[in-house]
């Protein structure tokens, strides 16, 4: 049993009256999380319903009549579960009343895989009555749990189900049946069908540039679309939380760049599957994309609200791989792999002069830890191995 980082934060929501919604890829974990709250509310002896969508009996129930099916499920009922809540189209209607209605206490408690689908069905206003969590693949740290090693978790990915699985062959299936669903549920109903190849073609090809400067109009050319469409297969991609966009930092230099975008994919398994390589890390071309991806995907996945993640770059080709911003302050992070010694790089240096407020730097690497200084900033080399664990990473992301 993997305990999930996120879990405390859920448990907190229970006795909040918003109703919770956890959005997340497909196969994160929410139903996980779902049974373990479900769990949770009955040992308070709280009377209990709970509905997954994609199982046939349980959507007939919720095609019934609204005013029925209301006093059905609120009737005496202290907390109502409703997995992949998407397929209910009077979602947004019903969720609206069980809030504003003050002669019953029912909490909801729903989750679901697209963002585009549950925006689609939360047409009613529901601001100030819903919280979002966001649930992401394992972090590195929850799958150590299972006394896994880093090579392992940057070969396979972050997905809860491999935790039951041993061999090799069965991890690369489970992952390619975790990105076939994805393509035959989420993606079928949003997408013309003659369009899925060039939508494959796409995945296919953001898995070979990531971490790299990609724009629309060259993604559009390779794959013979109008920008138009590519720009509509980005979007879904992201509302369906298998894509993240990465903007570029820019404030004092004319010749930064600054309406470039990064892409990443969520998990590294999906990457791997994608480009039909689970050859070891150590031993790969593309290991720093690996491990900037990895860097990347973890700030997604734990920073603050009031925070955001950039990378910055010059058209002379200076760059540094992410700039952290948090109440305005500014961290600098580069990802190198094996490292000989604690040179500070050229564009950090860069970055570090042109933005002499910057309040610290991170070197993540392979090999080295320690800490040096460069212009009165102080720069840290953190093994990437223990990102995770470090203080002062975990500091700065706090909110």
């Amino acid at each position: 049993m993997i305990k999930r980082e996120i879990l405390p934060d859920l448990v907190n929501e229970l006795d909040k009256p918003e109703v919770l919604i956890l959005i997340g890829a497909r196969q994160v974990g929410k139903t996980h999380l779902l049974n373990e709250l479900y769990k949770l509310a009955e040992s308070k002896k709280k009377t209990v319903k709970y509905f997954n969508l994609e199982l046939p009996l349980d959507s007939r129930i919720f095609n019934q009549d609204l005013v029925y099916l209301y006093e059905e499920l609120t009737s005496d009922t202290d907390y109502l579960f409703i997995d992949e809540f998407q397929y209910f189209e009077n979602a947004s209607k019903f969720f609206k009343a069980i809030f504003d209605d003050k002669k019953i206490n029912t909490k909801v408690i729903a989750s679901g895989s697209s963002s585009l689908e549950i925006h689609k069905h939360l047409k009613e206003s529901l601001a100030g009555r819903k919280k979002e969590k966001i649930i992401y693949p394992l972090s590195f740290l929850e799958y150590k749990q299972l006394d896994t090693n880093f090579e392992d978790f940057l070969l396979y990915g972050g997905m809860p189900g491999l935790s039951k699985l041993n061999q090799r062959k069965e991890k690369i299936e489970l992952i390619g049946n975790l990105l076939q669903t994805f393509i035959l549920k989420d993606i079928k109903s949003l997408i013309l069908e003659e369009n899925v190849p060039a939508f494959n073609d796409l995945i296919y090809l953001l898995a070979n540039y990531q971490g790299q400067i990609v724009s629309v109009n060259n993604l559009s050319n390779e794959l013979r679309l109008d920008n138009r469409s590519t720009e509509k297969f980005l979007y879904i991609l992201e509302q369906t939380f298998v894509l993240h966009s990465l903007a570029s930092f820019s404030a004092n230099l004319s010749n930064e760049i600054k309406k470039s975008k990064k892409y990443f994919l969520y998990d590294l398994g999906i990457r791997n599957l994608l480009l039909n390589n689970f050859k070891n890390i150590k031993k790969r071309e593309d290991k720093g994309q690996i491990y900037e991806t990895y860097v990347h995907n973890f700030f997604k996945q734990n920073k603050p609200i009031n925070s955001e993640l950039r990378f910055w770059r010059t058209r002379n080709g200076e760059e540094v791989d992410f700039i952290y911003i948090k109440d305005q302050d500014i961290y600098a992070i580069e990802v190198k792999s094996k490292l000989k010694d604690m040179t500070i790089p050229d564009g950090l240096k860069k970055f570090i002069r042109a933005y002499n407020k910057t309040i610290k730097a991170f070197i993540i690497n392979e090999n080295l830890s320690g800490s040096t200084e460069y212009e009165n900033i102080s720069i840290e080399f953190i093994q990437i191995e223990e990102l995770e664990s470090n203080k002062n990473i975990r500091k700065i992301l706090k909110s």
